[in-house]
């Protein structure tokens, strides 16, 4: 007899994306015609397709560092940027039509890992860090956390930790999204006839081809609706 009702009572799984590097030259500009750089090796075109896929029009986006690329993006999609300032006692900086306003309204929030002022390996003080940005999201809203390789650090923090470190704060895993800093091959390299090349290296270590962005969601009723 068929089943009229699924009988899989299992979470369904978070979506999985990837931002290809571009095939293209292209590169968008600023108001004053100066091209945008990357966002830590994400092109400025996938900056934007992260900012519109998880904020509406007229959402505050609020960028730990201060990005011209991440605030531009915003602009341009009739979003509100500002920066996020959680260290001591300093509130947000929010732009003018902002001001006043409640800090806990931010639709995504858009950080960096690993930071001088976070110690990665301790999963409390990471939970701490990202449970003081996951206060200045409204309802619904979503944190993107980005893994690169900080100061003195060979490798980006581990995504395993992160994930456990925003779930202690509070924060629902929502999306993995690898994004590549290098072009892929036309072909595969193992199919064809000649020896593949060995891949570059750097003090001994391969050069990363990519990074993790992590997109967690503040667990609301509002969050499953993107």
């Amino acid at each position: 007899m068929p089943q009229t009702h699924p009988t899989d009572n299992r979470p369904t799984r978070a979506p999985v994306g990837l931002f290809l590097h571009p095939t293209h030259t292209y590169r968008p500009t600023d108001s004053a015609g100066r091209a945008l750089p990357d966002w830590y090796g994400i092109h400025p075109a996938h900056v934007a397709n992260l900012i519109a896929r998880y904020t509406h029009d007229g959402d505050t986006v609020l960028d730990t560092g201060g990005h011209p690329t991440v605030a531009a993006a915003a602009e341009y999609l009739h979003r509100h940027p500002g920066i996020a300032v959680t260290e001591g006692e300093h509130p947000p900086v929010l732009p003018e039509p902002l001001i006043g306003r409640s800090s806990a309204d931010a639709g995504l929030i858009l950080a960096t890992l690993p930071r001088l002022d976070i110690d990665i390996s301790d999963v409390h003080d990471l939970s701490r860090a990202l449970r003081a940005w996951q206060e200045l999201l409204r309802p619904g809203g979503f944190l993107a956390v980005l893994l690169t390789a900080g100061p003195g650090i060979a490798a980006p923090a581990p995504r395993s930790t992160v994930i456990a470190a925003a779930r202690t704060a509070g924060l629902l895993y929502h999306q993995h999204i690898p994004a590549l800093l290098v072009r892929l091959p036309e072909a595969d390299p193992c199919t064809g006839p000649a020896p593949a090349a060995r891949p570059p290296l750097i003090g001994g270590r391969h050069v990363r081809a990519h990074r993790d962005l992590v997109v967690f969601a503040s667990i609301t009723p509002e969050a499953a609706d993107v």
